[in-house]
């Protein structure tokens, strides 16, 4: 589903802890028995406080109540976690404010969102299972009999490895993006001034770039980690002038040249030099150079690359590899040179919750973008998105449908010629506030029946 967060500022105490109970007890039913949530929220007024805070939060689709269940129970849906990670953002002081979607994953979304100081950062919510539900609903009795197979818990998962990831590797000079907050399935993290790489046409030195690409997998095996789903879906490319500061650039690796550093030709008619700089994204897949499969998937990492730039730029090395085999041979050797993939389980997580969330994701056929079909890696179709809740037939509150259409991928712009200092936010429209609106007046309600949920991709807010 869709991020709808206009109703987040109505939400009054009570209702968060309803939700909140909700959410706890999940852990241990598939559906929350209303009783067990009277419990849970612990609201002086009693039951008939919880099922007005239940009918309030069930409306907008934050929770849901299952038909045909044996007892009177209710489920949380997507939208009620997306909601109590935003109310824990805004107490944190990480998000203050929500824009609208720029990015649609098989298994996430990512939407532009503000920080209180008026900073615009990316929010990535994890949405394991979301397309592959079908998967999940056939493989009910795996889901059973793990007490770590539940949506939320492996998406949760996902978000904490990403996060981890992403704080050592920012600390080793990777070029990540800066990662800002973690809570429950979603991670709050710096905006790229960038491109995707499948919408670039052309560059001009394919060569260049390309040498610097491989670079980066080799310079993540000496740090003993294997992307797992390097592809041209999680690279970003931003251009700097040559004339400009250069940030900084780990994966340049070339020794100094004889030849003179161009300078910027005085001539107006021509086409200022540019300098290419990668960006790493998405690391839920990421391993260790030690799991029994990293081969397989450090040269999937290196043939994607290879198919890419053969497709689209018409280049192809003159040399085979690069190998496994001598790209572990420097691993955690050398000076600043660590191993991440201990450090990283140091932090907290664990090689249990890897493999658990490995186990899953091969379970609900999530395997990375690079192998699968290339219209879905980023931005997802219409029917996939409108699939992502595994009983959402179920609810006597539906969930909306989204409606629209993604447009295709045509004319793709060289890469020379883009203008990236306003790509990522043109045409977005002013972030709406996040911060609590408990003494404002509540939405209106009209006199008799209730008007019919709205079926839209999501509220203008």
């Amino acid at each position: 589903m869709k991020l709808d967060a206009k109703n987040i500022r109505y939400l009054s105490q009570e209702d968060w802890r309803v939700l909140t109970a909700v959410e706890q007890g999940a852990r241990n039913h598939e559906v929350v028995p209303t009783p067990l949530i009277v419990t849970l929220s612990s609201i002086r007024s009693g039951a008939t406080s919880v099922h007005k805070c239940i009918s309030s939060l069930a409306k907008p689709g934050l929770i849901g109540r299952v038909r045909n269940a044996s007892y009177d129970g209710y489920r949380l849906t997507y939208g009620g976690l997306d909601y109590l990670a935003l109310h824990s953002h805004r107490q944190s002081g990480a998000v203050y404010s929500v824009g609208n979607q720029i990015g649609v994953g098989k298994e996430s979304d990512i939407y532009v969102v503000a920080s209180p100081s008026g900073r615009r950062l990316v929010l990535k919510l994890h949405r394991l299972g979301r397309i592959s539900f079908r998967t999940v609903k056939a493989n009910r009795d795996y889901l059973r009999n793990r007490s770590s197979g539940s949506w939320m818990y492996m998406s949760r998962l996902a978000a904490m490895k990403e996060y981890a990831f992403m704080v050592a590797l920012r600390d080793v000079g990777f070029p990540v993006p800066e990662p800002v907050a973690q809570n429950r399935h979603t991670i709050v993290m710096e905006l790229i001034d960038a491109f995707p790489l499948r919408q670039i046409a052309s560059v001009p030195d394919p060569a260049k770039l390309y040498a610097k690409l491989i670079n980066l997998i080799l310079r993540l095996a000496r740090f003993g980690l294997i992307h797992g789903d390097f592809n041209e879906f999680n690279i970003l490319i931003s251009e700097v002038p040559v004339d400009a500061p250069a940030p900084s650039d780990p994966t340049t690796t070339e020794a100094p040249s004889d030849s003179p550093t161009p300078t910027p030709s005085s001539n107006p008619d021509t086409p200022p030099q540019i300098r290419l700089i990668p960006t790493l994204i998405d690391f839920p897949q990421m391993l260790s150079i030690s799991h029994p499969n990293a081969e397989s998937y450090f040269d999937r990492d290196v043939n994607c690359i290879k198919r890419f730039f053969a497709k689209r730029f018409h280049f192809t090395p003159d040399t085979p590899g690069p190998f496994f085999a001598d790209a572990i041979k420097d691993a955690g050797r050398g000076s600043g040179v660590r191993r991440l993939d201990i450090e990283v389980e140091a932090t907290g997580f664990s090689r249990k919750m890897a493999k658990e969330l490995e186990g899953y994701m091969k379970e609900v056929g999530v395997d990375g973008d690079g192998e699968g079909d290339p219209g879905v890696g980023v931005e997802a179709s219409v029917e996939e998105e409108s699939d992502e809740d595994s009983d959402e037939e179920d609810y006597d509150v539906p969930e909306p449908e989204p409606q629209g259409t993604v447009a295709p991928e045509t004319d793709l712009p060289e890469l020379e010629t883009l203008h990236i200092t306003d790509a990522p936010n043109a045409g977005l429209p002013p972030i709406a506030s996040l911060a609590p609106a408990m003494d404002a007046a509540p939405p209106p309600q009209r006199r008799g029946k209730a008007p019919s949920a709205k079926k839209t991709g999501g509220w203008a807010i």
